[in-house]
This record gives structure tokens, C-alpha cells and sequence, in this order.
């Protein structure tokens, strides 16, 4: 089962499980992809509140550590320690927070499909998902988008999306020069690829209760490149760091859990459109808990207490849209 909406796009789809791979979940190490076989078809609000999706038990013998300031200010000195060893720029940490529906509200069930649309209600603008597929169930909603390609004058649309601060504040030199670092990384690709590469100025987006800063890049490219193009575009220094090699082996040791889906991308192609969408603002859910997925870019400037909330502000996202009745 998946549901999705398109950004700044009312309607909801769906897919009717025919022949066709028309939308793909790829995980961040791209090991795992999760394919959604069908048609795109059009489906409406009453018929997502029908459907029944019942986050499952998971094992018992399963560990859950809960994640605290001190043990990620812990790992925000040893990607600082990385970052100096290997003279980067910034090295991007995750955080997979765990959320206890008994913390909320015991003697309610939370609801997925509502949850889902209080969601996309919440985030117009975003591409929005809700999938239940091999005993998981996933949900999420991001703005990022990884590539947009035309197929009918093969123009190819991607963005650089980096630094994050509360709405109110103003950017510091620590936002400025992560985002720089991401749209350097990207135009350096795209210039590979076309000789009619237009970059935008940089400007605010604004993402509920926080906001980034985003360049955006055009180019008319060759259809036979696109699959190149996503390969060497993801991840991007936005989700990882640059090298991403380097940075990806810094991840692994540093993290201790698996990213999964959460940093990784959705392909959905429709008629006219391949679109590419970072997987940001997402959680895998279970009957007692959910595991919400955040991360930030962390460079020698990191303050420890701004991190972690940036990163608690990032998880409202969808904590602050769950729905129990």
C-alpha cells in the first residue's frame, strides 16, 4: 500500500499493483530499494480514511536506546574529531529519536491514515508519503527535491538545499558556508553534464517552523544521463558530506544505527515528469513506537546544545501531526 501527494498538489494517489515500477524508495546506502508496482491513479480523501494500516509489534529482544543530549554531543566530538583528521568541511549526523505513543496518549491508537493527511495539510508544499509494504510502515514529507527531468524537452531541475535555523532567527557564517559547500558540490556535477546550466540566487525556504536556504539549478541534459546524473548527485553533501566516500565511512562508525530509507530518495515517474525526492522528514512506525528520523550538518563551528535542538525542532515535523482517537 502507498499514498502519496505531489508539492503544491491537492490530490492524493495511489498505485493499482499492474506490471509497471512507477515509484521507487531507495535506501541512503542504495542497498535496498522498495519497489511499488503499478499504474498512478488518482485516489480520494474518504477512501485513505478507509484503509486500515496497523503499524506491527517488533521484537522484543530488539534494544531501543533512547537518544540523549549528552550521548549525541558525545558523537558531535567525534564527527568534530573526523572533520579535523580529515580537514572537511562538514560531516552531516543523523539521529533516529524515539518516539513512545504511551508518552502522548495511552488509552488512544494512533491513527496512520489521519496522521497522514493532518500531515499534508500541515506541509502543502511538500511531496508527502504514507507506505505499508513488507511489515513496515513509513511516513514522510520533504520539500527537497534530488531532480525533476521533463520528458518532453529534456530540461533537468534539481536544487541546494543546506543550513537550518528557527524562522525568526537570522544566518551565521556556519549556515552560509554549509549551503555554499552543497551548491558548489552540485554545480560542479551538473557542469559534467550540459553546457546551459542556470543557477538561482539563494534565498530562504521556509519548512513549517524552520527554514533553509536554497539555490536552484536548471539544465537541458541527455535522457541517456539521468540515471549518471542521480548516481553522483546522491547523496549530496546536504545528507552526508563531501567526499561522500570519506564521508560515508565517517557516518558509519560514528552513527551506530542503520539510516535505512531515512537521507536516501523516492523516484516517481508519471507520464511527464521523473521526479527524485529526498526521503528528510521521515519515521518508521511500530504498534508502541516510531523512530523519527533527523539529522544536521555538523562543522567545527557545531555548538552541541544548537544541534540537538535544530534537531528536535526538525522532528515536530511529524510528532506535531500524529493523530490518535
Amino acid at each position: 500500500m502507498l499514498i502519496f501527494k505531489l508539492p503544491d498538489n491537492d490530490k492524493f494517489f495511489s498505485v493499482d499493483n499492474t506490471s509497471d515500477v512507477n515509484v521507487s524508495f531507495v535506501s541512503f546506502d542504495t542497498k535496498t530499494i522498495l519497489d511499488f508496482k503499478g499504474n498512478i491513479k488518482e485516489i480520494s480523501r474518504n477512501d485513505i480514511e478507509d484503509l486500515n494500516v496497523s503499524p506491527k509489534s517488533k521484537s522484543s529482544f530488539i534494544e531501543i536506546a533512547k537518544e540523549t543530549l549528552e550521548s549525541y554531543a558525545l558523537k558531535i566530538s567525534q564527527a568534530k574529531d573526523f572533520i579535523e583528521k580529515n580537514e572537511l568541511k562538514k560531516l552531516v549526523l543523523s539521529r533516529r529519536k524515539l518516539l513512545m505513543y504511551l508518552d502522548i496518549d495511552a488509552q488512544k491508537k494512533l491513527s496512520m491514515t489521519k496522521s497522514f493527511l493532518k500531515f499534508c495539510e500541515s506541509y502543502p508544499s511538500a511531496f508527502c508519503y504514507l507506505f505499508e509494504k513488507n511489515g513496515e510502515i513509513w511516513m514522510g514529507g520533504f520539500s527537497e527535491v534530488l531532480g525533476k527531468f521533463n520528458k518532453r524537452n529534456n530540461s533537468f531541475e534539481t536544487m541546494s538545499v543546506a543550513g537550518t535555523v528557527p524562522v525568526e532567527e537570522n544566518w551565521t557564517d556556519k549556515e552560509i558556508e554549509e549551503q555554499k559547500t552543497v551548491t558548489d558540490y552540485i554545480q560542479s556535477i551538473l557542469k559534467k553534464f550540459s553546457s546551459d546550466l542556470k543557477v538561482s540566487s539563494t534565498k530562504d525556504m521556509i519548512s513549517g517552523n524552520i527554514k533553509h536556504l536554497k539555490t536552484d539549478f536548471s539544465a537541458e541534459i541527455s535522457p541517456e544521463s539521468l540515471d549518471k546524473i542521480i548516481s553522483e548527485l546522491h547523496p549530496t553533501p546536504a545528507v552526508c558530506g563531501f567526499p561522500k566516500e570519506l564521508c560515508a565511512q565517517g557516518i558509519k562508525s560514528i552513527e551506530h544505527f542503520n539510516r535505512e530509507f531515512y537521507a536516501g530518495y523516492i523516484k516517481v515517474e508519471t507520464e511527464d515528469f521523473i521526479y527524485y525526492f529526498v526521503n528528510l522528514r521521515c519515521a518508521s512506525f511500530f504498534k508502541n513506537y516510531a523512530f523519527l528520523f533527523v539529522g544536521g550538518g555538523i562543522t567545527l563551528k557545531s555548538d552541541p546544545h544548537k544541534e540537538w535542538d535544530e534537531t528536535e525542532l526538525k522532528s515536530l515535523a511529524i510528532q506535531n501531526n500524529l493523530v490518535f482517537e
